[in-house]
């Protein structure tokens, strides 16, 4: 290993648990780590035992968080005129990054640190530290500079010329969510910071530690230590934070009712990444439906289903589902491969078992409703009862009787756990598809299967989601480092992943005139009044 990590982060892979008692997590302000008066237990979602002691801050330990975002100008820590050269160390320092992660031990470690925190099959976790190496390596060089490109238009005059840039907030927020501890972070602040802001980034608690072995990465790639704070705390202290400190942006990625509150609480001054109800429509031209079952349990079943582009709904013309497709009996089979063994499927962490039982239970009072498969608790594990445990489950709902009043809410409600609703349209009922994603409030990702260009041109002229794949290999779920990634209707938006995503969230816009002249010829002061 050829970078200092925390003594916690040296566990052992195939350990469950830490049995000399649970590690302290750190937080980090004004370039010092720093611990907090009380810390708060984070139990091991495999077993419920103590994991990591995480710094509990409280609201009146803020101060030193607050004199540090106001030491932050709001021109920033740089900008085109102001500190040019940050711009080019961040592109050694992403490059560094890139190069440290490419390195079997330490890419083994963060793969590791990923599992231990947020419970998922290797391949996942490996996907997650894959896509953060290659948007590190993507604004190496001189890539972070080109960010800040702005443009100029001619004047009216001889000296006149207008510039438009891409100008910093100074001191913002990130509040991260827990389903994605290396990538979501990492990739909102480095945003951030090539921008020439200074963030403080506040991390679910059961993912704290993997955000702070990453930023312990950073100052040994060159970040100054001060460039970025970590606060460790629950609810009412981060709020206090956001609305103490001159925070002039936050961006928060998690619940829709967190972000709606935070939009009021803030002035509107955020940018949001939150839930989605994601929905895949397979149109009427059937092919290799093994491969697309494949996709389809990867997309809904993945990392447990804890993903804000989980595919939460399957809108499947008849052909589909016909009895000599055999898709839903493949969808099946693959699901039920899914175990605790190998992490293919874990314990979901922000729903509990009997709520996602009593959600089934209301779908199945649905005239024509059904349990496709699944739909029961998982048995013989050590999950602890704060969090949830279910099979991987399917429940088919009538189309018709998904769009009555008093069933629409139900069957659009994100469940944010190994569960989807499947539904049929005939050639007839395409319209009604049409109308159920036109009825739902959130638009992130979404898939139209089909190779049939006016049915997918139709469908595309008609939906809203931001991130919408198309073809025979659509999916919902995808790797936000080679597109962007966001939810589109919503002006609040947030994007991740690409130069437009960053300049959008992570910078405005200004605009400079330069005038130097000459004087007009013949120019007198006017006249007195009289």
């Amino acid at each position: 290993m050829s970078y200092a990590v925390p003594s916690w982060a040296n566990y052992d892979p195939s350990s469950v648990g830490i049995t000399s008692g649970p590690a302290q997590l750190n937080n980090l302000v004004a370039g010092e780590w720093r611990t907090s008066r009380s810390n708060a237990v984070i139990p091991d979602p495999l077993t419920g035992k103590p994991m990591f002691l995480m710094p509990d801050t409280q609201v009146d330990e803020l101060a030193p968080f607050v004199e540090s975002l106001e030491r932050v100008p709001k021109s920033g820590q740089h900008n085109v005129w102001k500190r040019p050269e940050r711009y080019l160390m961040y592109g050694e320092v992403s490059a560094r990054a890139a190069e440290k992660l490419a390195e079997p031990a330490i890419n083994d470690l963060f793969i590791r640190a990923i599992q231990r925190t947020v419970p998922k099959s290797r391949d996942q976790a490996q996907a997650e530290v894959r896509v953060t190496r290659q948007f590190l390596r993507n604004f190496g060089g001189d890539q972070v500079r080109f960010l800040a490109r702005g443009f100029s238009v001619p004047g009216d005059h001889a000296g006149q010329v207008s510039h438009g840039v891409r100008w910093p907030y100074g001191p913002v927020a990130i509040v991260a969510p827990f389903n994605f501890p290396l990538e979501i972070p990492v990739l909102q602040m480095m945003g951030a910071l090539y921008m020439g802001n200074k963030p403080v980034v506040k991390a679910a608690p059961i993912a704290s530690s993997v955000l702070e072995l990453f930023v312990r990465l950073l100052h040994e790639c060159g970040m100054p230590r001060d460039d970025l704070d970590i606060l460790n705390a629950f609810g009412e202290t981060t709020n206090a934070l956001l609305t103490r400190a001159p925070v002039r942006l936050t961006q928060f990625t998690g619940s829709s009712a967190v972000a709606e509150k935070l939009a009021r609480q803030l002035a509107g001054k955020v940018r949001i990444e939150d839930a989605g109800f994601d929905w895949k429509i397979l149109g009427p031209d059937v092919h290799e439906a093994e491969y697309v079952a494949h996709v389809c349990d990867l997309d809904a079943y993945g990392a447990s289903g804890q993903k804000c582009s989980a595919q939460s709904i399957i809108f499947a013309h008849s052909n589909w589902l016909s009895s000599d497709v055999k898709f839903l009996a493949t969808l099946e089979r693959l699901a039920a491969r899914r175990s605790l063994a190998d992490l293919s499927l874990g314990p979901v962490l922000t729903v509990k078992t009997d709520t996602m039982l009593e959600h089934i239970q209301r779908l199945r009072s649905i005239p024509g409703a059904r349990v496709l498969f699944g739909g029961s608790p998982l048995t013989g594990h050590t999950i602890p009862t704060c969090y949830g445990a279910i099979q991987p489950t399917a429940v088919f709902v009538p189309l018709r009787e998904m769009l009555k009043r008093e069933n629409f809410d139900a069957c659009t409600r994100e469940i944010f756990g190994p569960f989807q609703v499947i539904t049929e349209y005939s050639d007839k009922e395409v319209e009604l598809v049409i109308e159920a994603c036109e009825r739902m409030s959130h638009h992130l990702t979404a898939a139209v299967v089909s190779n049939q260009p006016m049915f997918v041109n139709h469908l595309l002229a008609n939906t809203v989601n931001g991130t919408t794949y198309v073809g025979l290999r659509a999916r919902t779920t995808g790797a936000p480092q080679n597109h962007w990634f966001g939810p589109a209707g919503d002006p609040r938006g947030a994007g991740i992943g690409t130069p437009e995503a960053i300049k959008l969230v992570w910078s405005c816009h200004r605009e400079v005139i330069y005038d130097h002249g000459p004087i007009p010829s013949g120019w007198t002061l006017p006249a007195q009044p009289s």
